[in-house]
């Protein structure tokens, strides 16, 4: 049976050093199939929606990029160090229980961001068999889109990893190429002087640029949670400059559909206008496109819809069988979450019309994610990059003590930088007829969220550091890095009672 094939049995557990053959070119593919999707290029027609010019919306979506793939870079580090997902490394910083919140945000994120893929590649799908072959739209058909992109998700993230790197080496090319493609279908219409209705000088311009620029930033920090997903199958001694800039490619290739959004926007706006102010960018791409192009939307929406579903409900199993170990498998965990996520997915769509308000979640999550995603760059900066990775597994071996015990299992350091950041940070969110924090109008309408949110845990995580001194256990050799050293020592493992 090949590799790829088979049903991975790994779960959260540390993977052994003889099992770890991955290379950071798969980790690129692995990032860059998961965005190279419709639910990215959606992305990328939102300085549009917003009124920008399309000269601004490129700086807009190449500022939010670079400073989104800045932030993610170090976090495919910690699946290398410790052969784990982030969410368990996260215990060196949160405490082995305090680890639970980065599960339920990987959770939380996984559900919002596979539905929003699902309903977006289903959505495209349809429509554009509709105009090539005459497919009616209802809500049979798209029931069906639905449900085969849900189940064919489904079985690639059972069968795990290998498979998903398969399915990921394909969807790379494959997207890259029909995106191409796609700019080519409309570069005699295209007008890269469009003006769009915000003009630099008008006072909404800066509201409109920099609300994109986080909408683009907000795709790269969405997968701060799953990178270790992936990583943990890269040997540890990888340098650690190679791991980083194999998730910035990822990210400058996302250009790609962002760019394609922003292309097809600008044309959606001057040719059927009625479609971009009903926020309808997919609709309004297939009413301009060219007969000979519904296909490679098809395939697009299909492998789009693969890619992104897979990398998002891959990490969501895993994590709730770490959760669980003793209840379920990563596979067994998998299958139930992704029920469950199909029978929202449904709920949602043909019950509720939850598109736009999961939209709302997905923003919402990021901005909790983003302080997290912080602590765990700070304190692998502080720590010099050393860890004890056995110690990380106390909680799923269901045993006490080790070196990341700290109180009860809670490292309230960590903690209590994360939890008034997000709060803040979502007291500040800004979307217009979505969600708008009770502070979202102080900054005159701009959404700074995320600066707010990123700035506070940096400064809240340090300070409680020089306050609090972590023990001198949780250091290598060399000590921390800008923190003074306190010198006692935590519970050795050996002396672990099972719960």
């Amino acid at each position: 049976m090949s590799q790829s094939t088979r049903i991975e049995t790994f779960g959260v557990e540390q993977i052994p050093d003889n099992q770890r053959g991955a290379t950071p070119i798969d980790l690129f593919r692995l990032i860059f199939g998961g965005a190279n999707t419709f639910a990215t290029a959606v992305l990328g027609s939102f300085p549009v929606l917003f009124g920008l010019s399309f000269q601004a919306g490129v700086w807009a979506i190449i500022l939010g990029v670079a400073v989104g793939g800045v932030i993610l870079a170090p976090m495919g580090l910690f699946g290398a160090l410790n052969g784990t997902n982030n969410a368990v490394s996260s215990g060196a910083h949160f405490g082995v229980h305090g680890r639970i919140v980065g599960s339920f945000l990987s959770l939380l994120t996984a559900v919002a961001f596979f539905s929003l893929s699902v309903w977006s590649s289903g959505d495209a799908l349809v429509g554009g068999a509709k105009r090539l072959i005459g497919l009616p739209e209802t809500n049979l058909t798209l029931g069906l889109a639905y449900g085969l992109f849900a189940v064919l998700v489904l079985v690639v993230c059972i069968y795990g990893f290998r498979f998903m790197l398969w399915v990921n080496k394909i969807a790379v090319w494959a997207s890259s190429l029909l995106f191409l493609l796609g700019l080519f279908a409309f570069a005699g219409p295209f007008d890269a002087g469009y003006a769009g209705a915000v003009s630099f000088e008008q006072p909404g311009f800066w509201a409109a640029f920099i609300g994109a620029a986080l909408l683009a930033m907000s795709n790269p920090v969405s997968f701060g949670a799953f990178l270790g997903d992936w990583s943990r199958y890269i040997p540890r001694h990888t340098p650690k400059r190679r791991i980083m800039l194999a998730v910035l490619a990822a990210q400058v290739g996302t250009l790609i559909p962002f760019l394609f959004g922003l292309c097809t926007a600008t044309l959606v706006a001057t040719q059927t206008p009625q479609y971009i102010e009903a926020n309808n960018y997919v609709g309004g791409l297939l009413a301009i496109s060219p007969t000979w192009f519904f296909l490679p939307v098809c395939l697009i929406a299909v492998i789009g819809g693969m890619s992104t579903g897979t990398t998002a409900l891959y990490g969501t199993g895993l994590d709730m069988s770490s959760l669980f170990p003793r209840l379920m498998s990563r596979a067994a965990a998998t299958l139930l979450i992704g029920v469950v996520a199909i029978a929202f997915i449904f709920i949602g769509r043909f019950s509720f019309n939850l598109v736009q308000s999961v939209s709302t979640f997905a923003v919402l999550i990021v901005t909790c994610t983003s302080p997290w995603m912080v602590i765990m760059i700070l304190g692998l900066i502080v720590r010099r990059g050393f860890y004890h990775p056995d110690d990380l597994q106390v909680f799923t071996r269901g045993e006490r003590g080790g070196r990341y015990w700290f109180q009860h299992g809670w490292n309230w350091r960590g903690l209590g930088a994360w939890i008034p950041s997000a709060a803040v940070g979502l007291c500040f969110v800004n979307l217009p007829g979505q969600f708008v924090g009770p502070m979202g109008e102080l900054a005159g309408g701009i959404d700074v969220s995320l600066p707010i949110t990123l700035s506070m845990a940096a400064m809240l995580y340090l300070a409680l550091l020089h306050l609090f001194p972590e023990p001198a256990s949780v250091y290598g050799s060399a000590g921390p890095r800008w923190i003074r050293l306190k010198s006692d020592a935590a519970p050795a493992l050996n002396d672990a009672r099972i719960a």
